[in-house]
């Protein structure tokens, strides 16, 4: 997939895996309409990469992903900056069980919501150019943490809508492909204060158990996969990017 003056609309992106999103697309030529609910980070780092990069090929919106006239206004400010919107990235997310009904709302109501905009905005059906949708799981779709079910629950449901959506029926219907990229353990705010956002504290032992095998790896390396992911995965496909190892497709 050729990104040079792609237009990407990225949820989340102002730290984390969704910052190193952004600034690997940026890299590629790709214009990143930056989205996330800290709206001082957001223009910093806005300001930032737009002094990097060119101020022209970076929009901030504030976003909270809960909120859905929001998000549909996130969509009309980029495409009136941008002119189009070619990948919609969702990457918010939020892992706390104690805080379960938001946690869902986040990870997954956020996802359909930002799914359905993207078609709404990009189906060739509704007068759009095609594209691509990314979602973003974790690894615990593939290995369900004992120490956080409703979040691993979250997981699960962004995979089904992923693989649902990603059938050869919606992209001849759509001119849209979606995937989803499931990170494994990685170096950002998600698993920053564990002992809070566990529903219990005596989960504690079972997210050591749940973690014993995996290797911290960077946001930055997440980043980088994305451009691999986006150049050769077919619509409904899953990725793992763990342990700091290149991105590789789950056929399971």
């Amino acid at each position: 997939m050729e990104l040079k003056g792609k237009v990407a609309l990225i949820t989340g992106a102002a730290a984390g895996i969704g910052l190193a999103y952004s600034e690997e697309l940026l890299k590629q030529g790709a214009k990143v309409s930056l989205c996330d609910i800290d709206s001082d980070l957001g223009e910093q780092i806005a300001d930032e990469l737009g002094a990097k990069y060119g101020r022209k090929n970076v929009l901030f919106c504030r976003l909270d992903v809960t909120d859905y006239p929001q998000f549909e206004e996130a969509f009309v400010m980029t495409i009136e900056e941008f002119n189009r919107v070619d990948i919609v990235i969702n990457n918010a997310g939020f892992m706390n069980d104690r805080l379960w009904e938001l946690e869902v709302d986040v990870n997954l109501n956020g996802v359909i919501r930002g799914t359905l905009l993207a078609y709404r905005f990009m189906s060739k059906d509704r007068g759009g150019q095609g594209g691509t949708i990314i979602n973003t799981a974790s690894t615990a779709f593939v290995r369900p943490q004992v120490s956080t079910p409703i979040y691993t629950a979250t997981n699960y449901a962004i995979v089904g809508l992923t693989r649902a959506y990603g059938d050869q029926y919606h992209v001849n219907l759509t001119g849209v492909r979606s995937m989803v990229v499931c990170p494994g353990l990685t170096d950002t705010s998600l698993v920053k204060e564990i002992r809070k956002q566990l529903m219990s504290s005596e989960y504690e032992a079972a997210w050591q158990r749940d973690n014993a095998n995996c290797k911290m790896q960077s946001a930055e390396h997440v980043g980088r996969s994305l451009v691999d992911i986006l150049a050769k995965g077919q619509s409904g496909s899953v990725w793992i990017v763990e342990n700091g190892q290149p991105a590789r497709e789950w056929r399971g």
